[in-house]
């Protein structure tokens, strides 16, 4: 049986844990990430939404690529430049990874969607094999562009 909804000073505490609703009936206060325990697919979420936002940098650093390859070779020389430095090349590493992981995350999110992976289990594999991926991903293809003189230092 549940416990009955708190009522009088209780169901009107703001600081305890229950709030009361625009309509006046109490509810439960959410946990936050003071109470919860990390696990992996908590992890996998922050990082997909984190990752999400980077790729706006990501599209936004595209279009200064191809703003500087229309207005020259002077303006892409610079641009090339600033890119091919070691900031730049930490920030277009920076990149990969977090598309790397947001397609993982994504495909994750579509296997979730056909009703898979659903057990307890089975998500935290499924978030700890995308971040995985990334990383491998990553590595494997930042050693490739090194080992092929299409970058360097």
């Amino acid at each position: 049986m549940s416990k009955p909804l708190p009522t009088g000073a209780a169901a009107e505490d703001q600081t305890g844990r229950f709030v009361v609703q625009p309509n006046g009936r109490p509810r439960p206060l959410s946990p936050h990430l003071q109470v919860w325990r990390w696990h992996v697919t908590m992890l996998g979420s922050i990082l997909h939404r984190v990752t999400g936002s980077a790729l706006v940098g990501g599209v936004i650093l595209v279009a200064l690529w191809l703003g500087a390859l229309a207005f020259g070779p002077e303006a892409y020389a610079t641009f090339v430049a600033l890119a091919g430095s070691p900031l730049g090349l930490l920030v277009w590493i920076g990149l990969s990874l977090a598309a790397f992981y947001h397609l993982a995350a994504g495909v994750r999110h579509l296997i979730w969607d056909t009703g898979a992976g659903l057990t307890p289990r089975a998500a935290n594999l499924l978030s700890s094999l995308s971040i995985a991926f990334a990383v491998v991903a990553t590595i494997a293809l930042w050693v490739a562009l090194f080992v092929t003189g299409k970058v360097a230092l």
